[in-house]
């Protein structure tokens, strides 16, 4: 009896290990949901957004130009001679009325003393002219000579007269030669290489002797052409009077750092290559800027008042749309189409698309595969764009 009854209480083998199995089974499927719960559940992927702000915008066009001196003087003698001395270093600045050049000064001096004497003959005829015309008056009242001859003792007087007028003129004219012996400075500036050395014969206003430009300011000359010059004063642009705002750069420098002032627009266009004339003055205090140098010259063509501007990686293109991401309050990514029309500094202008407060996205784009998902948003702001654009830009704000 006992043998049975112990029997009877064991199960048998096979039922033993079937319900381990299922224990088994059901432990396995458990860990198995919840490693699939958790697989589906990634956390919402981190991105960069910033907050629309609306600016005044100035948009700006460069154009090519080149720098020339305000004065420009060819030095020429206004007397022949030869080259006496020189009194300058090639190239040096120089001061008005700073001695230059000497042409030999003796055949001047002599014809300035034979006027002299010239004009002291005339003078000793004409105090004689003048004794004998008031005695011929005198004896004409005693009625001691005749009419006729009194008026030709006039007639000599008024003659002597003239003749000292004439040694005069050739006095001031030999004085002149001789002054013009020392040829000087007309302007302040900075002066070229002597053309012709000690010695040599110049001729006069003929002979090159050397050339003089001014340095403070300098004029910067540049071309807009027709097309460009209707559409923006169609637009109204103020930059086409005389005062404006210009910016200059020339080679070798990185944007326009340069401050310079429209001061003249010519008065025709040139039929030959379709183009308006334009010329900014540009303050040249240490002499940077020389002559037949070429410039960069970038104007402002265009204000825009509240625009909207968005970092040029945050656009992207969808064939031909050009689209941002954006995150609305839900943090949830949605899609927003948008029409570009400028390009200021690594920044678009957007025209259509966006609002002011929308938070675009401008980093992270490559973890979203798809709109409608849900992001860890971080706002970060955009630093301001600097005053002086990039070559090739068209744009800057108004600080």
């Amino acid at each position: 009896m006992s043998i049975n009854a112990s029997a009877h209480r064991k199960p048998p083998l096979k039922t033993a290990i079937a319900a381990s199995i299922v224990a088994l089974t059901i432990t396995l499927s458990g860990c198995n949901n919840n490693l699939q719960a958790t697989e589906s559940e990634p956390p919402p992927p981190a991105v960069d957004v910033t907050r629309l702000q609306a600016r005044n915008v100035t948009l700006w066009d460069a154009f090519t130009g080149h720098v020339a001196a305000t004065e420009s003087v060819a030095l020429r003698p206004r007397v022949s001679g030869y080259i006496d001395s020189i009194h300058f270093e090639e190239g040096q600045l120089v001061e008005q009325g700073q001695l230059l050049f000497v042409i030999d000064p003796r055949p001047y001096q002599a014809r300035q003393r034979a006027a002299q004497a010239a004009l002291q003959r005339a003078e000793s005829i004409l105090s004689l002219a003048r004794t004998e015309a008031t005695r011929a008056q005198n004896l004409l009242q005693n009625r001691a000579i005749s009419q006729e001859e009194l008026d030709q003792r006039l007639a000599t007087l008024a003659n002597a007269e003239a003749d000292v007028a004439a040694a005069r003129a050739q006095l001031d004219s030999a004085r002149l030669d001789l002054g013009f012996t020392r040829i000087t400075a007309p302007i302040n500036g900075r002066v070229s290489r002597a053309h012709i050395t000690q010695g040599n014969l110049a001729t006069a206003d003929q002979t090159l002797l050397t050339t003089l430009v001014s340095v403070d300011p300098v004029h910067v000359y540049f071309e807009i052409d027709q097309a460009t010059d209707y559409q923006n004063r169609q637009q109204g642009v103020a930059v086409f009077a005389p005062g404006s705002p210009i910016r200059v750069g020339v080679t070798g420098e990185t944007g326009f750092p340069h401050q310079a002032v429209l001061d003249f627009v010519d008065n025709q266009l040139n039929r030959q290559t379709g183009t308006l004339q334009y010329r900014a003055l540009l303050p040249n205090p240490d002499g940077a800027f020389k002559p037949g140098q070429f410039a960069r010259v970038e104007i402002p063509i265009e204000r825009l008042n509240q625009a909207l501007l968005v970092d040029q990686k945050a656009v992207m293109t969808d064939q031909d749309r050009r689209f941002v991401y954006v995150v609305d309050t839900n943090n949830t990514v949605a899609r927003r189409e948008v029409s570009t029309r400028h390009r200021i500094q690594g920044k678009l202008v957007i025209d259509e698309g966006l609002t002011v407060g929308d938070m675009v996205i401008v980093n992270g784009l490559q973890r979203i595969p798809v709109a409608g998902i849900q992001v860890a948003p971080e706002l970060v702001e955009e630093p301001e764009p600097s005053r002086v654009a990039n070559h090739g830009g068209t744009g800057n704000l108004l600080m």
